[in-house]
């Protein structure tokens, strides 16, 4: 599971972090640059906001002999690799713009089959543990991309497709040994209002599930608004090339990740110990806060660092507990995927509005005004935190 989860986010967030950023460096003129990168990372995160809930769907229901989960798992990982195949291709924005989308959508298939795996597969007793281990396994799948994309630069279509087919060799090995059970009866067919109320659970029915998705939203909302730009602030504010900040942003991903990783495990195997998730939640966004405000004052590489081993420990004491919160207030345990869909357009919506709102942000003033970006989402930060107050059913 582990090693599906790296090699699903290894094929995914590489192009996000780096690829992408150089591809529409390569055919975009710099005046020009920003505004394409927002359009095209908005474009692809709607269609991984609907992808999502509507592949998750579609797996509860499949009937396939292999399972539920494994054919979207392989199909979403194929799908991916060919909208990688044509960006790295691509000569223009529309191209690029075609290509994020169907990885977009294609990943998501794949993400929806997987954190299904997890609510069908892990106790609850484990799953502070298991969440912390996947948090992991997010954060260091980054990391190897961007250590990856150093060797690429100047080579596009390697820069693309090399972290996307070990990702594709990762996540096949767990179809190899998932404990997949088929349905053992048919589902009854759906009309079109039933796949419309794939995209809805009822907040006053399940408050729970409505805050602690509300508070995935704002954390990640405040994630994206300045990781979609990381690679360029580091140009824009340090001084620094296109290599220069390449391997700047490649030894910062790695000090994010190491804390992420530490503070992830821990986290998770206290939660599971005290039987305890909102403080984590809360104390993270805090944390993660914190690290955006050391951002917006920081002048040199070594307060970037600085920045980043905060970050780290606030977004991993979060993802180690994160998942396992929100498999405690499913409102349809027996089904999950679907529901865990919804929850997941928490994370992807974010990367719709992010790219715009941290573009407009930046461009206040007339310059690269990346200190009102940052403080921003810090108070973003501050709002997740405290939206997961009001979450009664869990600790």
């Amino acid at each position: 599971m582990a090693a599906g989860q790296l090699g699903l986010f290894l094929a995914l967030l590489t192009p996000i972090l780096v690829s992408l950023q150089l591809k529409v460096q390569s055919v975009v003129p710099e005046n020009d640059q920003v505004t394409s990168l927002g359009i095209i990372t908005t474009t692809g995160s709607v269609a991984a906001m609907l992808a999502n809930p509507f592949f998750g769907r579609l797996s509860d229901r499949t009937t396939s002999r292999f399972g539920r989960r494994k054919p979207w798992l392989v199909l979403g990982m194929l799908g991916l690799l060919l909208g990688l195949m044509i960006i790295a291709t691509a000569s223009s924005v529309a191209v690029i713009t075609g290509g994020f989308v169907i990885a977009s959508a294609s990943a998501n298939a794949a993400l929806a089959a997987f954190v299904a795996t997890v609510a069908d597969n892990v106790p609850e007793y484990k799953r502070g543990k298991i969440s912390g281990l996947l948090g992991i396994m997010q954060n260091l799948a980054p990391t190897a991309g961007t250590w990856i994309a150093q060797y690429f630069n100047d080579r596009m279509l390697l820069l693309f497709l090399v972290p996307s087919v070990i990702g594709i060799f990762l996540v096949l090995g767990y179809v190899m040994v998932l404990p997949d059970k088929p349905l053992e009866h048919k589902p009854e067919p759906e009309g079109f209002k039933a796949v419309l109320r794939t995209y809805w659970v009822s907040p006053r029915q399940h408050p729970d599930f409505a805050w602690a998705w509300l508070s995935r939203f704002l954390l990640t909302l405040a994630n994206w608004m300045f990781t979609t730009f990381r690679l360029i602030y580091l140009q824009h504010e340090m001084r620094l090339t296109a290599a220069e900040a390449t391997e700047t942003l490649a030894t910062g991903v790695l000090v994010y990740g190491l804390c992420v990783m530490g503070s992830a495990q821990a986290a998770g195997w206290l939660s599971d110990r005290f039987g305890r998730r909102k403080p984590f939640i809360a104390a993270a966004a805090l944390l993660f806060g914190v690290g955006m405000l050391i951002l917006s004052g920081a002048d040199t590489v070594a307060l970037f660092y600085c920045a980043e081993v905060v970050l780290g420990l606030g977004f991993g004491t979060y993802l180690g507990v994160d998942l396992a919160l929100v498999i405690d207030v499913l409102p349809d345990p027996e089904n999950p995927s679907k529901d865990l869909g919804i929850f997941n357009i928490a994370m992807s919506a974010p990367q719709i509005f992010a790219p715009a709102l941290g573009a407009l942000l930046i461009s206040l003033g007339g310059g690269h005004n990346y200190a009102i970006l940052l403080v921003t989402a810090s108070l973003v930060c501050l709002g997740g935190a405290l939206a997961i107050l009001p979450v009664r059913k869990v600790r």
